[in-house]
């Protein structure tokens, strides 16, 4: 066995020397047998244990449930948490709060934001139609655009968009069946500025539904009148009963024999809803708004032309009018869906 040494010395030695030989190991009495100094040997001079008042809890005496996150065994299922109730995971503290759904009752409720998605917004569908510049000083003039057979005419249009027999087969296509309205009774627009008859015109294709004078005219002649069906809706509300019915909309071309009319409101409501929806579609392109009648000028909201000569020239036209809608350059309505897409 080993005997511990103090200062060279060992324990059995300072008993020998005795008091008188002491002198100057009065400081031994502070050090340890592994030679540190004052108190700095945990082992030998250990901390006293504080003092504890009655009623404090330490965290000696906390209980292991209370801060040990709970054990995945014990912890209920998902499916089983209610809504707005404590929080499982949490402590005692946590689990005795109201419910948040109970704290903001008195609270503001915030409206809750409309979840319609696009097609459904029918009102935003723009509607579209083409005609030559030559034509847009005798529309300004009349104030409105006119159906092909419309007796409000003074004087046709100095370019008709289309053919001969194009026109006799709208004459003859009816709406809504025997006894209605044909297809030429209705001012045409489009769904899409990029319908198929006005991307045959760009790609100088034979479509026969197109006249000779639009075929031989140049691209950046033609102008759009823009409009909306929410305005267009604005306008004939209130006007009369059979208003709502003076809209139809088809999902081809109005004078095919395989074209489907939506003429009621509800059908035509439905039919546009759906064109609208199917995103992957090209029906689109082909369907068509028909107003019937008329169109008032007022109600359009924008002109597109191609570039910025074309502009000036019907800028200075619309500038004798009392309507002056925004005149906008949009190249890309001028170009050929493929061109388009290879941009």
């Amino acid at each position: 066995m080993t005997v511990p040494l103090i200062c060279g010395l060992r324990a059995s030695d300072l008993k020998s020397v005795g008091a008188t030989h002491t002198r100057g190991f009065s400081s031994l009495s502070d050090e340890c047998i592994h030679g540190l100094e004052g108190g700095l040997c945990a082992s030998c001079f250990p901390k006293a244990a504080p003092d504890i008042a009655p009623g404090v809890a330490t965290r000696g005496s906390r209980s292991k449930s209370a801060g040990r996150a709970p054990s995945l065994r014990s912890s209920p299922s998902p499916l089983t948490v209610t809504l707005g109730g404590p929080n499982p995971t949490l402590g005692a503290r946590t689990a005795t709060a109201k419910p948040i759904t109970e704290a903001k009752a008195t609270g503001t409720v915030k409206p809750v934001r409309s979840t319609r998605t696009a097609h459904d917004n029918v009102g935003e569908q723009r509607i579209y139609h083409v005609t030559h510049i030559r034509n847009l000083a005798g529309i300004l003039n009349s104030g409105r655009l006119l159906a092909d057979a419309s007796d409000a005419w003074i004087a046709r249009p100095i370019v008709d968009l289309s053919s001969a027999p194009q026109r006799a087969a709208r004459r003859a296509a009816l709406v809504a069946g025997d006894d209605s309205a044909s297809v030429a009774s209705y001012v045409p627009f489009f769904l899409s500025p990029n319908a198929r008859l006005w991307d045959s015109l760009l790609t100088a294709s034979n479509d026969p539904r197109l006249s000779p004078e639009a075929h031989s005219s140049e691209t950046y002649d033609f102008v759009f009148l823009v409009s909306t069906v929410k305005k267009l809706h604005d306008a004939r509300t209130g006007a009369d009963d059979n208003a709502a019915a003076a809209v139809a909309v088809t999902n081809g071309d109005a004078a095919g024999a395989l074209t489907r009319f939506g003429a009621a409101p509800e059908t035509a409501d439905r039919m546009l809803r759906s064109l609208r929806a199917d995103v992957e579609s090209q029906k689109i392109r082909e369907a068509e708004l028909l107003v019937t009648e008329q169109f008032p000028f007022e109600l359009v909201t924008l002109v597109g032309v191609a570039n910025d000569k074309v502009r000036d020239a019907v800028r200075a036209i619309l500038a004798t009018g009392a309507h002056k809608p925004k005149v906008v350059v949009y190249p890309p309505w001028f170009h050929a869906v493929e061109d388009t897409a290879a941009l």
